[in-house]
């Protein structure tokens, strides 16, 4: 009895432990749940007429290179357009006549809506905790192994195509599943019961060689071994700089720019929640040297050093300090310059240490203590005045930018509204984490703010056409202009999560998404599309509703792009489409999903794709890091058939006569 009371002692003790540690570790959850995602999406490459909306806004707008997306924002690529949306692990491209959003995006999470054309989206990476789903009028499709997938949603809403060229998913819609995997081609029709049809993929077209051409720029890009591939926007360094060592830095790139030239200055400032303000360049290459590492003055240029490779990137929304930007202070302007090397960078967003700790260690080679201390002196007090901090760069003749207020709060171009600053007024001037500055709807909607409304955009019946989603999204984002008082009681600083769920109505849902019920497995059909669905290249569906554009869909490929000013490689031939293997390896270890060159894992009971007719193409050179097309197993020699037996004459026919059968018989 004595034994069974220690026992059941030292259980309570550890309960009560647990318990403890439980309510202890409370206030560090709480502290982190304001703390923004790490990754974000970058608008990359623009061709053509693309159209941009910010989340929780009706106004569409001209979209602009390198503006960063988040959950809620959209695209609309319009005839002859194109558009190139980066993540890192992750790449979408859109073919024209598309429409796109993100009804979420965090460190785990991508989920997609194509509401009509087509899509094609490369999954580099995908660990074992990761979700990425593409929503369309009629089926959730999850991705579960990294690969190329194209996705082509009809005009009218009617059906969704989806193609596997590598990789494996499974889609989901009025409670049926079915699974794709690499070398099939599906269609899927239905709403309130799903129907699939499984073929052999299609040749390739243009938008797929176009997209083949970008995925070579990073899959072959030099400077891959300088930083982290999370760094979006790494591959277009390669055409506008060179990478140098320097004894002091290591790693250095300088850019290719004219003399004068600064960071920060040309491009403009755009509010973007849930960070605040927020730097958009203008350069081609102008993502990653401003969201990501630190800047320097060596030998008379600026160069740019990257944060450290084995540590995952976390994006920053402009690593800079800011001058001025109060009532009175600096001339009534705003200024800024980029942080250093091992500088602290902090916030004006609500964040937590362990988040301060994360962006930093993140971006450059800094003490750890140091940012503790920065931490404890400027956000744990509430203050966003920087004191005994000696900045590197603010001393460097034309590392401070100014713009008057107006100018700044109103997303002007910063190179053409700039105003000259002295050393004298610098060296006076305090510094700061925050500019006081309370943002306006232009500042949402960003450089083209005033071509709200006289830019393309969707149809009203696209941009409003509700997707089927497997998990459900997060509430829809708030308006800005719900948001615009509360804003001014605190300039500059965005609102707290809790604060802007006080603004958002009662049990708010997203109206344009339909959450799939619980599905079970399902198999296709093979060969059978539905009536209305093209089942060829060339071949046409049935007439479209009046005033619905074409998508960019099987019916309509689109042509090839017209030149831009950002130079292209030459894209590579398309590749030969291989047939579905007869048997798959064995599923890896559960750690992390495997990348792209490893083998999928198996499914027993999805269909087998018929293997695709033989093509006189000739098969491009394959990068080292792509799986190479296998070859289908030889098919089973088939068996020796029975002799067959004599046909019975037919009833209608006379009977030989006696005579006949004799001669018959010799």
């Amino acid at each position: 009895m004595k034994s069974n009371l220690n026992r059941y002692g030292w259980c309570g003790l550890v309960l009560g432990l647990a318990l403890a540690a439980s309510f202890l570790s409370r206030p560090a959850a709480a502290q982190d749940y304001d703390d923004p995602p790490a990754r974000v999406a970058r608008l990359g490459y623009i061709q053509g007429a693309v159209s941009f909306r910010p989340a929780g806004e009706d106004d569409w707008v001209g979209a602009v290179p390198n503006r960063p997306m988040t959950t809620g924002d959209s695209l609309w690529a319009d005839v002859d357009s194109r558009a190139e949306v980066q993540l890192g692990s992750a790449v979408i491209r859109l073919a024209p006549m598309t429409g796109f959003s993100f009804l979420n995006l965090d460190d785990n999470t991508v989920q997609i809506q194509l509401t009509s054309g087509a899509m094609s989206v490369t999954v580099r990476r995908l660990h074992e905790d990761d979700d990425f789903e593409v929503d369309s009028p009629n089926q959730a499709f999850t991705v579960l192994q990294p690969g190329h997938y194209r996705f082509e949603a009809s005009a009218d809403g009617g059906y969704t195509v989806i193609s596997v060229r590598e990789g494996e998913g499974e889609a989901d819609g009025g409670g049926q599943s079915y699974s794709l995997r690499g070398g099939q081609r599906a269609t899927f029709t239905g709403s309130d019961q799903l129907y699939a049809d499984v073929e052999p993929l299609w040749d390739a077209d243009d938008f797929d060689t176009w997209c083949e051409g970008r995925d070579h720029r990073y899959d072959f890009s030099p400077s891959a071994q300088y930083l982290s591939r999370d760094v979006v926007g790494f591959d277009d360094l390669d055409d506008y700089g060179d990478w140098r060592d320097d004894p002091s830095y290591g790693h250095v790139w300088f850019p290719r720019i004219e003399v004068g030239w600064a960071p920060y200055h040309t491009g403009h400032w755009a509010w973007i929640a849930p960070w605040g303000w927020t730097w958009v360049d203008d350069a081609p290459w102008g993502y990653a040297p401003f969201h990501y590492g630190r800047w320097v003055f060596l030998a008379g240029r600026w160069g740019w050093i990257a944060g450290p490779v084995a540590e995952p990137a976390v994006y920053a929304p402009a690593l800079v300090v800011f001058v001025g930007g109060g009532p009175g202070a600096f001339g009534g302007n705003v200024g800024w310059f980029p942080l250093g090397p091992r500088e602290v960078y902090v916030p004006s967003y609500h964040v937590s240490a362990a988040y301060v700790n994360r962006v930093n260690i993140s971006n450059t080679t800094v003490n750890v203590t140091q940012v503790t201390n920065i931490f404890n002196t400027t956000i744990v007090r509430n203050t966003t005045v920087i004191e005994n901090v000696t900045y590197v760069n603010r001393g460097v003749q034309g590392a401070v930018t100014a713009v008057p207020q107006a100018a700044f709060v109103s997303a002007q171009p910063v190179a053409k509204v700039a105003v000259a600053v002295n050393a004298r007024e610098i060296a006076s001037v305090q510094v700061s984490a925050r500019v006081a500055v309370a943002p306006t709807p232009a500042s949402v909607l960003g450089v083209h703010a005033a071509m709200a409304g006289h830019v393309a955009a969707p149809p009203p019946t696209i941009a409003n056409r509700p997707v089927v989603a497997k998990r459900t999204p997060p509430p829809p984002p708030v308006p800005f202009a719900k948001q615009q008082q509360a804003l001014a009681a605190h300039p500059g600083q965005p609102l707290a999560r809790n604060e802007v769920a006080t603004l958002r109505p009662a049990a708010a849902v997203r109206p344009t998404v339909r959450v799939a019920p619980p599905a079970r497995p399902a198999t296709p059909s093979v060969g059978r599309p539905a009536p209305n669905v093209p089942t060829r290249p060339g071949a046409q569906p049935a007439p479209r509703p009046a005033n619905v554009p074409a998508p960019a869909a099987p019916p309509n490929r689109p042509a090839p792009p017209a030149a831009n000013n950002r130079p292209e490689p030459s894209a590579p031939a398309a590749r030969p489409v291989a047939p579905a293997p007869a048997a798959r390896p064995a599923t890896p270890p559960p750690a992390e999903r495997p990348e792209m060159n490893r083998p999928a894992a198996p499914v027993n009971n999805r269909p087998e794709a018929t293997p695709p007719p033989a093509r006189n193409e000739r098969p491009a050179p394959q990068p080292e890091n792509r799986p190479e097309a296998r070859p289908a197993a030889p098919a089973a020699r088939p068996a020796q058939p029975a002799p067959a037996a004599k046909p019975a004459p037919p009833k209608n026919q006379p009977k030989p006569k006696p005579e006949e059968k004799k001669e018959e018989q010799k």
